[in-house]
């Protein structure tokens, strides 16, 4: 099937250097992954693949747009994206905790990028997903705005009041943060006891 060997590097037949590789990514693409935050789009992505003795060296260039969901309100948004990123590809046994560094099993003679594309492109989204001002939908916004809580204007008075009171009693407000050390608690002689 195509649409997923054409994502799929048998390395093990190239020369040492570099080899370019260009991938137009639609629909499909999307609709094929689980639980995908993207449901379409078309992106353009180039792969500079250079082979060396011991790793593989991917320069991803990202261009496009995709289809996700707002955040404010739930309707689906065009989104651009864009980025550059570099992902080794080493051979090893062990895992590997940076993100950019992933290891091969030795035997490994192929290299399929589908999850690799996907995250590089999930990752150029922005970090927040939202309409223009005023092109969310109308009626979510409606909810939203009935549904949030809103400071008003009478909270501004009441904190003047608040900030003029005479009435304080300053003998209440001599706090100094520590608690009041009384021999007859039982509590402190269980922290006594304790070093």
């Amino acid at each position: 099937m195509k649409s997923e060997r054409e994502y799929i590097i048998p390395f093990i037949g190239l020369k040492l250097g570099f080899h370019e590789y260009q991938y137009d990514i639609s629909d499909t693409f999307f609709e094929e992954r689980e639980y995908s935050i993207i449901h379409k789009g078309n992106v353009n992505v180039t792969l500079v693949l250079e082979k060396k003795e011991t790793m593989l060296i991917g320069e991803f260039v990202i261009s496009g747009a995709v289809f996700t969901d707002c955040d404010r309100c739930n309707d689906p948004i065009e989104v651009p994206v864009k980025g550059s990123y570099r992902v080794v590809f080493k051979f090893g046994l062990e895992p590997s905790d940076d993100e950019t560094l992933i290891v091969l099993h030795p035997d490994s003679y192929e290299l399929d990028i589908r999850d690799n594309l996907y995250e590089l492109i999930t990752v150029s989204l922005p970090i927040r997903l939202v309409h223009a001002e005023g092109e969310c939908n109308e009626e979510m916004m409606e909810l939203l705005n009935k549904y949030t809580v809103q400071r008003e204007e009478s909270d501004d008075e009441d904190q003047d009041d608040w900030d003029d009171d005479d009435d304080w009693d300053d003998e209440e407000d001599d706090d100094d943060g520590e608690d009041d050390f009384d021999p007859k608690d039982p509590r402190w002689a269980t922290l006594r006891n304790l070093n």
